[in-house]
């Protein structure tokens, strides 16, 4: 892996995923089936899994490394915002292509009043993803350290990036977010890194996930798939990494939560900078899991992504 020398720029992220704006609605308790329910506070913000990940990883890299966002918008007023919140984040935003035939996809996110999130996301321009991002991809890759990606938009287009990105030795860091109930053949091989997170550990194999024992059998049954590397995240508990010669928990630090809103895509964002900075693994995942739990502090996704100053405080004062 490339190190941190200060000899010049290192080897940038590519970030190929969903683009979205959250509709946020903070309420004591999401409504049930049938239900109408009183919130206490409704606002907009950019997001979207590859949005929310190449800012995550932007804001810790700095002018250590480039991070280009790959991915389609509407040609409307979301649009719009999403491609100018990235660009003022010091994302490259060279690729994200605005579409005129589609809508900018949208996610309508409640909040509750313990800080979980429910999320129902439409995607809009995302699904229009096809050959021109492929391609777009292949290019950004040039002097690109790692690829990372989401399942936000269509899997045949995930995985050819991926191999776009085997094909130039350029590793793959690959968040199965949201899951889906067919993917290509050789979907998860192609990636170096997935990053689950507990449900969608569960969905992978077939049995729930709910402490660090059975965390670590769910790693390993995906291991055995041909993953060369899982890291199952597990919310304030921290990570489980499975790889060769390493198995164990990395927790992460305790905070008191206000919205979980982006932990996860912090969590990668950071894994994906920590890469490029030449950090090993474990050290790795302790950087991910310290943005997500920053971010957890903060209102919003991407307005909530640390930098690497205040990932490390906290990790230094937790």
């Amino acid at each position: 892996m490339p190190s941190d020398t200060g000899d010049g720029p290192l080897p940038g992220v590519v970030v190929f995923g969903g683009l979205n704006m959250d509709l946020m609605v903070e309420t004591p308790r999401p409504a049930g089936p049938g239900e109408t329910r009183e919130g206490k506070r409704f606002y907009t913000t950019p997001g979207g899994k590859g949005g929310n990940q190449a800012v995550a990883a932007a804001r810790i890299l700095g002018d250590r490394a480039p991070v280009s966002m790959v991915g389609r918008v509407g040609a409307d007023a979301y649009g719009n915002e999403v491609v100018t919140s990235l660009a003022n984040a010091g994302v490259d935003t060279k690729f994200v292509r605005q579409d005129p035939a589609s809508h900018t996809g949208v996610a309508v996110i409640m909040i509750d009043a313990e800080g979980e999130s429910y999320v129902n996301a439409v995607y809009g321009a995302n699904g229009l993803c096809g050959e021109e991002q492929v391609r777009d991809v292949d290019e950004a890759l040039d002097g690109a350290a790692v690829l990372l990606v989401q399942q936000e938009i269509p899997s045949g287009v995930v995985l050819a990036a991926m191999r776009a990105a085997r094909a130039k030795s350029v590793r793959v860091i690959l968040d199965p977010a949201p899951t889906r109930p067919s993917l290509p053949a050789g979907f998860h091989e192609t990636c170096d890194i997935l990053t689950p997170n507990e449900h969608e550990a569960a969905d992978l194999c077939g049995f729930a996930v709910r402490d660090s024992a059975s965390a670590r059998r769910a790693a390993q049954h995906i291991r055995s798939q041909g993953v060369p590397t899982v890291i199952l995240t597990l919310g304030d508990a921290g990570a489980w990494v499975e790889s060769d010669g390493i198995s164990e928990l990395v927790p992460a630090p305790a905070v008191r939560a206000t919205a979980t809103v982006g932990a996860g895509d912090a969590l990668n964002g950071a894994l994906a900078a920590a890469v490029v900075l030449g950090q090993d693994l474990v050290h790795a995942v302790r950087l991910g899991t310290a943005a997500g739990a920053f971010c957890a502090t903060k209102e919003g996704a991407q307005s909530a992504m640390p930098t690497l100053a205040e990932i490390e405080a906290l990790i230094v004062g937790g």
